[in-house]
């Protein structure tokens, strides 16, 4: 027989069971003898990223910032811009920031017109436009009501009177020369015939002979002549008049408006398209004097343009409307590039919005219901999204791409967006160039799928900004790290910490990455743990908080989360869920599993068992023919067959079922941490060599039989731990076996230590099988010797005796066959 497996050289002593910060090495008392550091710690690649996609100043140089939460990245990107915008002193990106305005646009008012001003001065030019009613209205009523104008209008009046007057005195007279007169009637002017100055009756003219009755119809037909000659010129007399009156009219405006516009323009000399938009607003003006002021309704008919009725402007009836100017953007109060977070990037919220008004069952819009959206806001300067908002809302990413790539945003409905069947057409804003920085953060998931999916990505957003959730555990960022924590309670103007207090966060810091030699940089979870140990401090009326603060803060955290947790520890312990804390049984080994509950995971052991006989399809997982476990872990159960194949099976063929699974197990299960669990539980049916129940098992395994890392192992070790102890089976024989290259990620909690040392648990490191199995059984898993046999009485000899005696049953039973 082969002497017993040393198993005591594979226990991790308590050193390696956890990193200790010392707090004598700190070199202070309590953080208050600290200084905070002057800029962000841990984050040295990702800040140097971030100052070069922010210092090139050329498109598609936007950034894209990864990272987990918590790890600094808003507080660095705001930071960076800050310092950016206090370097620029009022400069823009490229070009200095300014206002923009929208306005009226005469020729096709559905296409609202705009143009720039430099900063503070559109406000003042919408002032000075809107301004223009009150003042034009006052002065062209002291122009239109004035002695000159009555005058000249009355001399118009009077000489197309009298023209008038003689047209028909002349037409009257030949009239009467010819023995008829005329007589104005509503349908227009009569010719009737006289004879000794008396009218001529019917009965008259039926008397004349034919000769007279001839010479009566020429006389009439010559004297209507007359009299349409005299009705037309009195047309063209009205005519020449009207138009008179409108000359007077428009020289009259143009006197009384000249000087009101010339004030605004003199003060926009050199703004091409402000002087222009005020020569159109001025003719608009001319043409529309009566909104200005009411004219008598009898002379409207005498004086022209002054009479006209108003025009119905675009899609709104507000015959001011022209006057009134939108101030789109107005950075009078912006002294640098403008910095915009954007929480809610919506379409209108990013791109601005088209709002209308509802009117008689239907709606009315126009350019001064225009609404500018954060990119305009952040225009010459810097918009900064989160990836996940921007790709949560339809059309906004495809919209944000259209804006990069054209250098221009045109504010329009979206596409999308269904419009009721009485909305109107939106209008078409003439677009607006723009030139920003685009910083956007997500995690490392949007990251790969836009670079994979999307191939204009890489053109628009050539910057990654990379944040580490964890940094190197180093003499010198433990002091970065504690004069961290001092930044950290003067910002929240809590307790300072003491030494031991800082050496427990910076401890936790290390368990946060499970890894000895990292620290984690998601600094917002290191802050929430120090605001609640100020709490507990504050609870027990402390001035500073000390290292049983934060051990509680930790604790409470892990108490309120654990409602699931504890409830299945219970029914491990009274038996609902069976696994055995203790004993020897063949084919079962309890293995581990880690559950996740949102910021809290446990670990959880699970009965894994192993049945074999004769047969040939190799290792069944009934998870698998169950459909409940994952690719993964399908994976590691065919692992499982390459190592059987490798290690035993290269004289004869492996003629064996053997059916592995997880007992009491309803849920998916996915991942290979169990696959040399499982393998152990295999070993140990086909050698029938019991496993001592009071271990328990992680680890995935290779075809090799070499055991590899996997994730969770300090909520394995604990979960393990916690159930041991509650259960009262804490002993010599009980504990956890891992593999060795997880030995560094162990930062288990006081109490575990405080067991291990008192030799009531164990943590065992392995690297291979053949170790793991003899620390489980106690038995050698046994050498392969030069004529490729193992040693007698091993794990290996027994197993492959096992299995070779297998195959000669089944090639006997196929022989009778």
């Amino acid at each position: 027989m082969p002497t017993a497996f040393n198993s005591d050289k594979h226990k991790i002593n308590i050193k390696g069971l956890r990193w200790r910060c010392d707090p004598a090495t700190l070199g202070f008392e309590c953080t208050d003898q600290l200084t905070p550091p002057e800029g962000f710690i841990g984050q040295e690649r990702a800040i140097q990223a971030l100052e070069f996609g922010l210092g090139v100043d050329r498109p598609g140089f936007n950034v894209f910032v990864t990272g987990l939460t918590g790890t600094g990245r808003t507080s660095i990107i705001e930071s960076h811009l800050d310092r950016k915008v206090a370097l620029t002193q009022g400069i823009g990106l490229r070009t200095a920031i300014c206002d923009w305005v929208y306005a009226y646009n005469f020729a096709h008012p559905e296409q609202p017109q705009t143009f720039r001003f430099e900063s503070g001065k559109a406000r003042e030019f919408a002032t000075e436009v809107s301004s223009l009613v009150e003042a034009l209205a006052g002065d062209l009523r002291g122009a239109f009501t004035g002695d000159a104008y009555k005058n000249e209008s009355t001399g118009i009046r009077d000489r197309l009177a009298e023209k008038k007057q003689a047209a028909f005195r002349n037409a009257e007279n030949f009239a009467l020369s010819k023995n008829f007169t005329l007589q104005p009637t509503t349908s227009g002017i009569s010719v009737i015939p006289i004879r000794d100055g008396e009218p001529l009756d019917q009965p008259a003219i039926l008397k004349m002979s034919d000769e007279e009755r001839k010479q009566f119809d020429d006389s009439r037909s010559e004297v209507s002549d007359i009299v349409a000659e005299a009705i037309a010129e009195s047309q063209i007399l009205d005519a020449a008049a009207f138009k008179e009156g409108r000359e007077l009219d428009r020289k009259v405006a143009e006197q009384a408006v000249a000087t009101p516009f010339k004030r605004i323009s003199d003060q926009h000399v050199g703004h091409e398209r402000a002087t222009a938009f005020l020569d159109q607003l001025r003719e608009y003006t001319l043409t529309h004097l009566q909104q200005f002021f009411a004219r008598p309704e009898d002379e409207t008919d005498q004086t022209g343009s002054a009479g006209q009725t108003p025009t119905i402007l675009g899609q709104s009836s507000d015959p001011f409307l022209p006057f009134q100017i939108n101030v789109f953007v107005d950075n009078s109060d912006t002294t640098g590039p403008p910095v915009i977070v954007e929480d809610n990037p919506t379409y209108p919220n990013l791109f601005g919005q088209i709002e209308r008004r509802p009117v008689l069952g239907t709606y009315q819009t126009d350019h001064m219901m225009l609404r500018a959206g954060s990119i305009m806001t952040a225009n010459g300067g810097y918009l900064v999204v989160r990836a996940r908002d921007v790709l949560r809302y339809p059309g906004v990413w495809e919209g944000l791409k259209r804006v990069l790539r054209g250098g221009e945003i045109r504010t329009e409905d979206q596409d999308s967006l269904p419009l009721p069947a009485l909305l109107p057409q939106g209008l078409r804003p003439e677009p607006i160039p723009v030139n920003l920085k685009v910083i956007i953060s997500g995690d490392v998931d949007a990251y790969r799928l836009l670079s994979t999916y999307d191939e204009e990505f890489w053109e628009m957003f050539k910057v990654r900004a990379d944040f580490d959730y964890q940094m190197e555990n180093s003499t010198e960022n433990v002091v970065a790290y504690t004069s961290l924590l001092c930044g950290m309670v003067q910002d929240h103007d809590i307790r300072h910490l003491t030494g031991r207090a800082a050496a427990e966060i910076v401890e936790h810091g290390a368990r946060v990455t499970a890894d000895q030699t990292k620290l984690s940089t998601r600094f917002g979870q290191i802050r929430d743990l120090i605001l609640e140990a100020d709490y507990w401090a504050n609870q027990a009326g402390e001035e500073l908080i000390d290292d049983e603060h934060v051990l509680m803060a930790i604790d409470q955290k892990i108490y309120r989360s654990s409602l699931a947790s504890d409830r299945i520890r219970d029914m491990l312990i009274d038996g609902t869920i069976m696994v055995d804390l203790s004993g020897e049984r063949v084919g079962q080994v309890n293995g581990l599993a880690v559950y996740s509950m949102g910021d809290v995971s446990f670990g959880k052991p699970s009965r894994i068992t192993a049945s074999a006989f004769l047969g040939s399809p190799g290792v069944v997982n009934i998870e698998r023919e169950a459909k409940l476990s994952g690719s993964i872990h399908d994976k590691g159960v065919l692992i499982l067959s390459g190592y059987l194949g490798n290690t035993f099976a290269r004289e004869f063929p492996l003629s064996v079922t053997i059916s592995v699974a997880f007992e009491q197990a309803y849920g998916g299960i996915d991942g290979d941490s169990a696959s040399s669990t499982e393998l152990y539980a295999i070993l140990s049916n086909l050698s029938g060599v019991p496993i001592k129940q009071g271990i328990a098992v992680t680890g995935s395994v290779n075809q090799y039989g070499e055991v590899q890392a996997i994730g969770g192992v300090n909520e394995k070790v604990e979960g393990y731990f916690d159930l041991c102890r509650e259960a009262g089976a804490l002993g010599p024989e009980v504990g956890v076996m891992i593999p060795t290259a997880n030995q560094s990620n162990l930062m288990l909690r006081h109490e575990v230590l405080d067991a291990v040392e008192a030799g009531q648990f164990a943590v065992y490191q392995v690297s291979t099988i053949d170790e793991g199995i003899g620390i489980l059984t106690g038995v050698p898993a046994g050498n392969r010797k030069k004529d490729g046999t193992f040693h007698r009485g091993t794990i290996n000899h027994l197993v492959s005796d096992a299995l070779h005696e297998m195959a000669l049953k089944v090639k006997q039973f196929g022989s009778k066959d």
